[in-house]
Protein backbone atom coordinates (compact mmCIF):
# COMPACT_ATOMS: atom_id res chain seq x y z
CA UNK A 1 0.00 0.00 0.00
CA UNK A 2 1.25 3.73 -1.16
CA UNK A 3 1.01 5.97 1.53
CA UNK A 4 1.10 9.85 0.96
CA UNK A 5 3.37 11.79 3.63
CA UNK A 6 0.47 13.57 4.80
CA UNK A 7 -1.86 10.04 4.70
CA UNK A 8 0.99 8.49 6.49
CA UNK A 9 1.46 11.26 9.41
CA UNK A 10 -2.52 11.13 10.06
CA UNK A 11 -2.54 7.36 10.17
CA UNK A 12 0.13 7.39 12.77
CA UNK A 13 -1.97 10.22 14.52
CA UNK A 14 -4.65 8.45 14.55
CA UNK A 15 -3.08 5.24 15.66
CA UNK A 16 -1.58 7.78 18.90
CA UNK A 17 -5.34 9.35 19.66
CA UNK A 18 -6.80 5.96 20.14
CA UNK A 19 -3.65 4.56 22.26
CA UNK A 20 -5.07 8.11 24.28
CA UNK A 21 -8.76 8.13 24.09
CA UNK A 22 -9.94 8.21 27.25
CA UNK A 23 -13.29 6.00 27.81
CA UNK A 24 -16.42 7.84 29.40
CA UNK A 25 -17.23 7.78 33.20
CA UNK A 26 -16.80 8.82 36.60
CA UNK A 27 -12.58 8.89 36.03
CA UNK A 28 -12.93 10.83 33.23
CA UNK A 29 -15.74 12.97 33.18
CA UNK A 30 -17.87 15.10 30.83
CA UNK A 31 -17.06 18.86 31.44
CA UNK A 32 -20.00 21.44 30.58
CA UNK A 33 -18.94 25.06 30.79
CA UNK A 34 -21.05 28.08 30.93
CA UNK A 35 -19.80 31.60 30.38
CA UNK A 36 -22.05 34.45 30.09
CA UNK A 37 -21.86 37.50 28.65
CA UNK A 38 -21.76 41.25 30.98
CA UNK A 39 -23.51 38.95 33.64
CA UNK A 40 -22.60 41.27 36.72
CA UNK A 41 -21.44 39.95 40.16
CA UNK A 42 -24.28 40.55 41.72
CA UNK A 43 -26.78 39.57 39.07
CA UNK A 44 -27.80 36.04 40.22
CA UNK A 45 -30.42 35.90 43.26
CA UNK A 46 -27.70 33.37 44.57
CA UNK A 47 -25.31 36.29 44.42
CA UNK A 48 -27.70 38.96 46.30
CA UNK A 49 -30.04 40.21 43.57
CA UNK A 50 -33.22 40.65 44.82
CA UNK A 51 -35.01 41.38 42.18
CA UNK A 52 -32.86 38.39 39.31
CA UNK A 53 -34.17 35.49 39.61
CA UNK A 54 -31.83 32.21 38.48
CA UNK A 55 -33.57 29.35 40.82
CA UNK A 56 -31.61 26.71 38.43
CA UNK A 57 -28.36 28.73 39.00
CA UNK A 58 -29.01 28.94 42.54
CA UNK A 59 -29.83 25.28 42.53
CA UNK A 60 -26.43 24.50 40.99
CA UNK A 61 -24.47 26.93 43.37
CA UNK A 62 -26.15 24.57 46.39
CA UNK A 63 -24.84 21.40 44.65
CA UNK A 64 -21.24 22.59 44.24
CA UNK A 65 -18.64 25.40 45.44
CA UNK A 66 -19.55 29.10 44.88
CA UNK A 67 -16.56 31.36 44.57
CA UNK A 68 -17.72 34.89 45.86
CA UNK A 69 -13.93 36.60 44.91
CA UNK A 70 -13.60 35.05 41.52
CA UNK A 71 -12.60 37.59 38.81
CA UNK A 72 -12.58 37.75 34.65
CA UNK A 73 -8.99 38.58 32.91
CA UNK A 74 -10.21 41.27 31.89
CA UNK A 75 -12.78 43.81 31.92
CA UNK A 76 -13.70 43.34 28.43
CA UNK A 77 -14.95 40.37 26.46
CA UNK A 78 -12.34 38.97 24.38
CA UNK A 79 -8.98 39.24 26.27
CA UNK A 80 -11.07 36.74 28.94
CA UNK A 81 -12.22 34.51 26.84
CA UNK A 82 -8.58 34.20 24.98
CA UNK A 83 -7.42 33.86 28.75
CA UNK A 84 -10.34 31.08 29.12
CA UNK A 85 -8.99 29.41 25.88
CA UNK A 86 -5.64 29.01 26.66
CA UNK A 87 -4.71 29.90 30.67
CA UNK A 88 -2.19 32.70 29.21
CA UNK A 89 -3.22 36.27 30.73
CA UNK A 90 -3.82 38.71 28.03
CA UNK A 91 -0.65 40.18 28.36
CA UNK A 92 0.97 37.39 27.65
CA UNK A 93 -1.50 36.22 24.65
CA UNK A 94 -1.64 39.45 23.11
CA UNK A 95 -5.19 40.11 22.97
CA UNK A 96 -5.64 43.36 25.46
CA UNK A 97 -9.04 44.21 24.11
CA UNK A 98 -12.34 43.34 22.62
CA UNK A 99 -12.04 42.74 19.09
CA UNK A 100 -11.75 44.40 16.75
CA UNK A 101 -11.63 47.12 19.67
CA UNK A 102 -11.70 51.08 19.47
CA UNK A 103 -8.85 53.34 19.52
CA UNK A 104 -9.75 57.64 20.09
CA UNK A 105 -7.93 59.56 17.99
CA UNK A 106 -7.23 62.35 20.35
CA UNK A 107 -6.58 60.15 23.54
CA UNK A 108 -3.68 60.83 25.80
CA UNK A 109 -2.19 58.01 24.92
CA UNK A 110 -1.66 55.60 21.98
CA UNK A 111 -2.77 51.87 23.07
CA UNK A 112 -0.33 49.61 21.87
CA UNK A 113 -1.47 46.98 19.03
CA UNK A 114 -2.90 43.56 19.83
CA UNK A 115 -3.73 40.50 17.82
CA UNK A 116 -6.53 40.47 15.92
CA UNK A 117 -7.40 36.89 16.58
CA UNK A 118 -5.94 34.55 19.02
CA UNK A 119 -3.27 32.67 17.02
CA UNK A 120 -4.05 29.35 15.53
CA UNK A 121 -0.12 28.55 17.42
CA UNK A 122 -2.08 28.86 21.00
CA UNK A 123 -3.27 25.26 22.04
CA UNK A 124 -6.57 25.36 24.01
CA UNK A 125 -7.47 23.26 26.42
CA UNK A 126 -10.35 22.28 24.14
CA UNK A 127 -7.54 20.92 21.82
CA UNK A 128 -6.04 18.97 24.60
CA UNK A 129 -9.16 17.27 25.81
CA UNK A 130 -9.74 16.37 21.92
CA UNK A 131 -6.36 14.60 21.84
CA UNK A 132 -7.55 12.23 24.38
CA UNK A 133 -10.73 11.18 22.98
CA UNK A 134 -13.24 13.93 23.92
CA UNK A 135 -15.67 14.95 21.95
CA UNK A 136 -16.26 18.92 21.55
CA UNK A 137 -18.90 21.17 21.29
CA UNK A 138 -18.67 24.84 21.08
CA UNK A 139 -21.95 26.90 21.08
CA UNK A 140 -22.95 30.85 21.25
CA UNK A 141 -20.36 33.67 20.97
CA UNK A 142 -16.90 32.92 19.90
CA UNK A 143 -15.41 36.68 19.50
CA UNK A 144 -11.70 35.62 18.94
CA UNK A 145 -11.55 35.62 15.36
CA UNK A 146 -13.60 34.66 12.05
CA UNK A 147 -13.65 31.72 10.17
CA UNK A 148 -10.00 30.39 9.77
CA UNK A 149 -9.68 31.18 13.43
CA UNK A 150 -13.03 29.98 14.49
CA UNK A 151 -14.17 27.37 17.29
CA UNK A 152 -13.17 24.87 14.77
CA UNK A 153 -9.54 25.93 13.90
CA UNK A 154 -9.39 25.76 18.38
CA UNK A 155 -10.41 22.48 19.41
CA UNK A 156 -13.92 21.78 18.93
CA UNK A 157 -15.05 19.18 16.76
CA UNK A 158 -18.82 21.45 15.99
CA UNK A 159 -19.34 25.41 16.12
CA UNK A 160 -22.70 26.74 16.56
CA UNK A 161 -23.12 30.23 16.00
CA UNK A 162 -19.67 30.93 17.02
CA UNK A 163 -18.03 34.41 15.05
CA UNK A 164 -16.11 37.36 15.25
CA UNK A 165 -18.78 38.90 16.56
CA UNK A 166 -19.01 40.61 20.14
CA UNK A 167 -23.00 40.70 19.74
CA UNK A 168 -25.23 38.80 17.86
CA UNK A 169 -25.03 40.19 14.36
CA UNK A 170 -28.97 40.91 14.24
CA UNK A 171 -29.99 40.76 17.58
CA UNK A 172 -31.73 38.21 20.06
CA UNK A 173 -34.31 37.40 17.59
CA UNK A 174 -34.50 34.99 14.17
CA UNK A 175 -33.43 35.64 11.51
CA UNK A 176 -30.09 35.47 13.22
CA UNK A 177 -28.28 36.32 10.44
CA UNK A 178 -25.66 34.24 11.71
CA UNK A 179 -23.47 31.81 9.25
CA UNK A 180 -23.06 29.47 11.72
CA UNK A 181 -26.43 28.56 12.42
CA UNK A 182 -29.61 28.05 10.12
CA UNK A 183 -32.24 30.89 10.96
CA UNK A 184 -35.31 29.49 13.37
CA UNK A 185 -39.04 30.87 12.75
CA UNK A 186 -39.24 34.48 12.60
CA UNK A 187 -39.50 35.75 16.18
CA UNK A 188 -37.43 32.87 17.88
CA UNK A 189 -35.71 33.57 20.98
CA UNK A 190 -31.73 33.19 20.34
CA UNK A 191 -30.94 31.95 23.91
CA UNK A 192 -33.51 29.27 23.71
CA UNK A 193 -32.38 28.34 20.73
CA UNK A 194 -28.59 27.59 21.23
CA UNK A 195 -29.91 26.11 24.56
CA UNK A 196 -31.97 23.33 22.57
CA UNK A 197 -28.71 23.04 20.56
CA UNK A 198 -26.76 22.16 23.05
CA UNK A 199 -28.99 19.65 24.18
CA UNK A 200 -29.13 18.23 20.67
CA UNK A 201 -25.86 17.74 20.82
CA UNK A 202 -25.65 15.73 24.21
CA UNK A 203 -28.43 13.74 22.86
CA UNK A 204 -26.31 12.87 19.49
CA UNK A 205 -23.05 12.39 21.05
CA UNK A 206 -21.57 8.92 21.35
CA UNK A 207 -22.69 7.97 24.85
CA UNK A 208 -18.57 5.81 24.57
CA UNK A 209 -16.59 8.99 25.06
CA UNK A 210 -16.53 11.29 27.42
CA UNK A 211 -17.56 15.44 25.68
CA UNK A 212 -16.66 18.62 25.93
CA UNK A 213 -19.67 21.37 25.76
CA UNK A 214 -18.62 24.98 25.77
CA UNK A 215 -21.68 27.08 26.12
CA UNK A 216 -21.16 30.57 25.58
CA UNK A 217 -23.78 32.91 26.27
CA UNK A 218 -24.43 35.74 23.60
CA UNK A 219 -26.60 36.82 26.37
CA UNK A 220 -26.64 39.29 28.54
CA UNK A 221 -25.34 41.33 26.13
CA UNK A 222 -26.52 44.46 24.77
CA UNK A 223 -28.56 44.91 22.70
CA UNK A 224 -31.07 44.47 25.78
CA UNK A 225 -33.88 42.59 24.05
CA UNK A 226 -35.86 40.02 26.16
CA UNK A 227 -38.09 37.37 25.27
CA UNK A 228 -41.72 38.71 25.58
CA UNK A 229 -42.52 35.71 27.55
CA UNK A 230 -40.60 36.71 30.36
CA UNK A 231 -41.31 40.50 30.39
CA UNK A 232 -44.60 40.35 31.94
CA UNK A 233 -43.54 38.80 35.15
CA UNK A 234 -40.77 41.59 35.88
CA UNK A 235 -42.69 44.14 34.78
CA UNK A 236 -45.34 43.41 37.04
CA UNK A 237 -42.47 43.16 39.90
CA UNK A 238 -40.83 46.68 39.19
CA UNK A 239 -44.54 47.63 40.10
CA UNK A 240 -43.64 46.37 43.93
CA UNK A 241 -40.30 48.00 44.09
CA UNK A 242 -39.82 51.30 46.11
CA UNK A 243 -40.30 54.32 44.01
CA UNK A 244 -36.35 56.18 43.79
CA UNK A 245 -35.67 59.36 41.95
CA UNK A 246 -33.16 59.28 39.56
CA UNK A 247 -30.56 60.96 41.58
CA UNK A 248 -31.27 57.92 44.12
CA UNK A 249 -30.94 55.44 41.34
CA UNK A 250 -27.73 56.60 39.05
CA UNK A 251 -24.51 58.65 40.35
CA UNK A 252 -23.27 60.91 37.84
CA UNK A 253 -19.27 59.91 37.23
CA UNK A 254 -16.74 62.50 35.66
CA UNK A 255 -19.31 64.82 35.11
CA UNK A 256 -21.06 62.69 32.24
CA UNK A 257 -21.49 59.21 32.69
CA UNK A 258 -24.27 57.45 34.73
CA UNK A 259 -23.65 54.72 37.14
CA UNK A 260 -26.66 52.28 38.17
CA UNK A 261 -26.94 51.87 41.67
CA UNK A 262 -29.78 48.80 41.54
CA UNK A 263 -31.47 46.74 39.83
CA UNK A 264 -34.65 47.21 38.71
CA UNK A 265 -34.93 46.71 34.55
CA UNK A 266 -37.62 44.05 33.88
CA UNK A 267 -35.95 43.61 30.14
CA UNK A 268 -32.35 42.91 31.59
CA UNK A 269 -34.24 40.97 34.78
CA UNK A 270 -35.71 38.86 31.83
CA UNK A 271 -32.66 38.15 29.79
CA UNK A 272 -31.04 37.08 33.08
CA UNK A 273 -33.98 34.69 33.76
CA UNK A 274 -33.83 33.42 29.68
CA UNK A 275 -29.76 32.36 30.73
CA UNK A 276 -31.22 30.91 33.71
CA UNK A 277 -34.10 28.33 32.02
CA UNK A 278 -31.10 27.57 29.21
CA UNK A 279 -28.57 26.71 32.19
CA UNK A 280 -31.26 24.56 33.87
CA UNK A 281 -32.57 23.02 30.48
CA UNK A 282 -29.04 21.83 29.74
CA UNK A 283 -28.87 20.25 32.96
CA UNK A 284 -32.07 18.91 33.16
CA UNK A 285 -30.86 17.03 30.00
CA UNK A 286 -27.70 15.67 32.17
CA UNK A 287 -29.80 14.49 34.81
CA UNK A 288 -32.26 13.02 31.53
CA UNK A 289 -29.40 11.05 30.12
CA UNK A 290 -28.15 9.90 33.86
CA UNK A 291 -24.87 11.20 33.28
CA UNK A 292 -24.99 13.95 36.01
CA UNK A 293 -22.64 12.65 37.96
CA UNK A 294 -20.27 11.92 35.48
CA UNK A 295 -19.97 15.58 34.69
CA UNK A 296 -18.08 18.38 35.62
CA UNK A 297 -19.88 21.64 35.69
CA UNK A 298 -18.62 25.21 35.12
CA UNK A 299 -20.39 28.46 35.18
CA UNK A 300 -19.02 32.16 35.40
CA UNK A 301 -19.22 35.58 33.18
CA UNK A 302 -16.72 37.08 31.02
CA UNK A 303 -16.17 40.20 32.97
CA UNK A 304 -18.41 42.48 35.08
CA UNK A 305 -21.71 44.14 34.23
CA UNK A 306 -22.35 47.02 32.05
CA UNK A 307 -23.75 49.54 34.73
CA UNK A 308 -22.14 52.97 32.97
CA UNK A 309 -23.63 55.09 30.34
CA UNK A 310 -23.65 58.10 28.76
CA UNK A 311 -27.83 58.15 28.58
CA UNK A 312 -30.46 56.32 30.78
CA UNK A 313 -31.30 53.50 31.16
CA UNK A 314 -28.08 51.58 31.86
CA UNK A 315 -28.42 47.57 32.09
CA UNK A 316 -27.66 46.80 35.48
CA UNK A 317 -26.08 47.82 38.63
CA UNK A 318 -22.61 46.14 40.41
CA UNK A 319 -23.19 47.44 43.49
CA UNK A 320 -21.72 47.53 46.37
CA UNK A 321 -18.61 46.77 43.63
CA UNK A 322 -17.53 50.24 42.21
CA UNK A 323 -17.90 50.67 38.09
CA UNK A 324 -18.75 47.96 35.57
CA UNK A 325 -17.74 46.27 32.32
CA UNK A 326 -14.53 47.63 30.74
CA UNK A 327 -12.76 49.00 34.50
CA UNK A 328 -10.03 47.15 36.38
CA UNK A 329 -12.61 48.18 39.61
CA UNK A 330 -14.08 45.26 41.30
CA UNK A 331 -17.17 46.43 39.33
CA UNK A 332 -14.99 45.29 35.97
CA UNK A 333 -13.83 42.25 36.39
CA UNK A 334 -15.13 40.50 39.85
CA UNK A 335 -17.97 37.95 38.56
CA UNK A 336 -19.75 34.77 39.79
CA UNK A 337 -18.23 31.75 39.42
CA UNK A 338 -19.64 28.19 40.28
CA UNK A 339 -18.20 24.63 39.90
CA UNK A 340 -19.45 21.26 40.75
CA UNK A 341 -17.67 17.96 40.27
CA UNK A 342 -19.14 15.16 41.42
CA UNK A 343 -16.68 13.27 44.02
CA UNK A 344 -14.43 16.65 44.31
CA UNK A 345 -16.70 19.08 45.15
CA UNK A 346 -18.59 19.56 48.41
CA UNK A 347 -22.22 20.28 48.33
CA UNK A 348 -23.31 23.98 49.28
CA UNK A 349 -19.50 25.23 49.74
CA UNK A 350 -18.27 28.81 49.50
CA UNK A 351 -14.68 30.07 49.17
CA UNK A 352 -13.73 33.43 49.23
CA UNK A 353 -10.05 33.06 47.81
CA UNK A 354 -9.50 34.61 44.69
CA UNK A 355 -9.56 32.81 41.58
CA UNK A 356 -8.90 34.36 37.88
CA UNK A 357 -10.23 32.92 34.12
CA UNK A 358 -7.05 31.40 33.27
CA UNK A 359 -7.41 28.93 36.57
CA UNK A 360 -10.03 26.84 34.98
CA UNK A 361 -8.00 25.39 32.30
CA UNK A 362 -5.62 23.11 34.45
CA UNK A 363 -8.25 22.57 36.86
CA UNK A 364 -10.23 20.72 33.69
CA UNK A 365 -7.55 18.68 33.29
CA UNK A 366 -7.14 17.78 36.28
CA UNK A 367 -10.84 17.14 36.80
CA UNK A 368 -10.51 14.89 33.83
CA UNK A 369 -7.84 13.26 34.87
CA UNK A 370 -5.12 14.72 32.37
CA UNK A 371 -1.73 15.66 32.68
CA UNK A 372 -1.55 19.11 33.42
CA UNK A 373 0.68 21.31 30.59
CA UNK A 374 2.07 23.79 32.24
CA UNK A 375 3.68 24.67 29.35
CA UNK A 376 0.34 25.88 28.18
CA UNK A 377 -1.11 27.46 30.96
CA UNK A 378 1.23 29.83 31.81
CA UNK A 379 -0.88 31.72 34.18
CA UNK A 380 -3.37 29.80 35.48
CA UNK A 381 -3.07 27.38 38.50
CA UNK A 382 -5.40 24.02 39.13
CA UNK A 383 -8.09 24.82 41.74
CA UNK A 384 -8.51 21.05 42.46
CA UNK A 385 -6.45 21.37 45.99
CA UNK A 386 -8.80 24.36 46.73
CA UNK A 387 -12.16 22.32 46.02
CA UNK A 388 -10.94 19.81 48.13
CA UNK A 389 -10.09 22.86 51.44
CA UNK A 390 -7.11 23.85 50.38
CA UNK A 391 -7.12 27.44 51.06
CA UNK A 392 -3.59 28.37 50.22
CA UNK A 393 -4.23 29.57 46.89
CA UNK A 394 -5.09 33.25 48.73
CA UNK A 395 -1.52 34.00 48.53
CA UNK A 396 -0.48 34.07 45.28
CA UNK A 397 -1.09 37.83 43.26
CA UNK A 398 -3.37 37.96 40.48
CA UNK A 399 -2.33 40.97 37.34
CA UNK A 400 -4.51 42.34 35.07
CA UNK A 401 -3.46 44.52 32.35
CA UNK A 402 -5.54 46.98 30.25
CA UNK A 403 -3.65 49.59 28.04
CA UNK A 404 -6.78 50.33 25.76
CA UNK A 405 -9.15 53.02 26.08
CA UNK A 406 -12.87 51.22 26.20
CA UNK A 407 -16.50 52.60 25.15
CA UNK A 408 -17.63 53.17 29.02
CA UNK A 409 -14.86 55.84 30.34
CA UNK A 410 -12.03 53.49 31.49
CA UNK A 411 -8.49 54.39 30.74
CA UNK A 412 -5.43 52.30 30.09
CA UNK A 413 -4.38 50.92 33.38
CA UNK A 414 -3.24 48.12 35.22
CA UNK A 415 -3.85 46.31 38.59
CA UNK A 416 -2.83 43.74 40.62
CA UNK A 417 -4.20 42.09 43.73
CA UNK A 418 -1.83 40.36 46.65
CA UNK A 419 -3.47 38.87 49.71
CA UNK A 420 -6.16 41.38 50.25
CA UNK A 421 -4.58 44.75 49.15
CA UNK A 422 -5.33 45.79 45.66
CA UNK A 423 -3.50 48.45 43.75
CA UNK A 424 -4.54 50.04 40.22
CA UNK A 425 -1.97 52.25 38.68
CA UNK A 426 -3.42 54.55 35.44
CA UNK A 427 -1.38 55.36 32.92
CA UNK A 428 -2.06 58.51 31.74
CA UNK A 429 -1.12 60.17 35.08
CA UNK A 430 0.78 57.83 36.72
CA UNK A 431 -1.62 57.69 39.49
CA UNK A 432 -1.74 54.88 42.02
CA UNK A 433 -4.92 53.82 43.93
CA UNK A 434 -4.78 51.10 47.02
CA UNK A 435 -7.92 49.73 48.62
CA UNK A 436 -7.80 46.68 50.87
CA UNK A 437 -10.96 44.69 50.18
CA UNK A 438 -12.13 43.53 52.70
CA UNK A 439 -12.45 46.71 54.70
CA UNK A 440 -13.86 48.26 51.11
CA UNK A 441 -15.38 46.15 48.85
CA UNK A 442 -16.66 49.46 46.87
CA UNK A 443 -12.82 51.08 46.54
CA UNK A 444 -13.70 54.19 47.91
CA UNK A 445 -10.61 54.99 50.53
CA UNK A 446 -7.15 55.02 48.40
CA UNK A 447 -4.85 54.25 51.10
CA UNK A 448 -1.80 54.81 48.19
CA UNK A 449 -0.47 57.59 50.18
CA UNK A 450 -1.17 56.32 53.67
CA UNK A 451 1.07 52.58 52.73
CA UNK A 452 3.70 54.25 50.57
CA UNK A 453 5.59 50.66 51.45
CA UNK A 454 2.94 48.59 50.47
CA UNK A 455 2.49 50.59 46.94
CA UNK A 456 6.29 50.16 46.35
CA UNK A 457 6.42 46.22 46.86
CA UNK A 458 3.40 45.83 44.87
CA UNK A 459 4.11 47.93 42.11
CA UNK A 460 7.40 46.11 41.62
CA UNK A 461 5.51 42.80 41.72
CA UNK A 462 2.99 43.88 38.85
CA UNK A 463 6.08 45.52 36.63
CA UNK A 464 7.82 42.42 37.51
CA UNK A 465 5.45 40.67 35.65
CA UNK A 466 4.50 43.03 32.60
CA UNK A 467 8.21 42.78 31.80
CA UNK A 468 8.69 38.87 31.56
CA UNK A 469 5.51 38.61 29.46
CA UNK A 470 7.00 41.34 27.20
CA UNK A 471 3.78 43.12 27.40
CA UNK A 472 2.95 45.93 25.31
CA UNK A 473 3.09 49.69 26.41
CA UNK A 474 0.69 52.59 25.72
CA UNK A 475 2.71 55.42 23.94
CA UNK A 476 2.32 59.48 24.05
CA UNK A 477 0.03 60.00 21.13
CA UNK A 478 0.91 63.36 19.32
CA UNK A 479 -2.59 63.96 18.02
CA UNK A 480 -3.62 64.78 21.58
CA UNK A 481 -6.32 67.45 21.91
CA UNK A 482 -6.62 67.87 25.61
CA UNK A 483 -10.33 70.14 24.58
CA UNK A 484 -11.20 66.97 22.42
CA UNK A 485 -10.32 64.34 24.76
CA UNK A 486 -12.15 65.90 27.83
CA UNK A 487 -15.43 65.38 25.03
CA UNK A 488 -16.65 61.68 26.36
CA UNK A 489 -17.60 60.65 23.02
CA UNK A 490 -14.56 59.84 22.55
CA UNK A 491 -14.36 56.84 24.43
Amino acid sequence: MNLSFHSLVFAILAVFLSSTTLPAGPDHPNVVFFVVDDLGWTDLSCYGSKFHESPHIDALARSGVRFTQAYAASGVCSPTRAALMTGKSPARVRILDWLPGRDPAHAKLLPPEDLPALPLEEVTFAEVLREHGYQTCFTGKWHLGDDGFGPTDQGFDVNIAGTENGAPPAGYFSPYKNPHLIDGPRGEYLTNRLAEESVNFIRERDPAKPFLLYHAFYSVHTPIQPDPAQMRHFEEKAKELPERSTEERFELIHNAWVNKLYHDSPAYAAMVKSVDDAVGLILGELEEQGISDDTVVIFTSDHGGLSLNLFLPTPTSNKPLKYGKTWLTEGGIRVPAIIRAPGVTPAGHETGVPIISMDYFPTILDLVGIEQRPDLHQDGKSLLPLLRGDEGMGRRDLIWYYPMYSGFQARPSAAILARGWKLIENFEDSSLELYLLADDIGEENNLAEVYPETVLAMRKRLWAYLNEVGAPMPKINPAFIPSLSKRHKYW
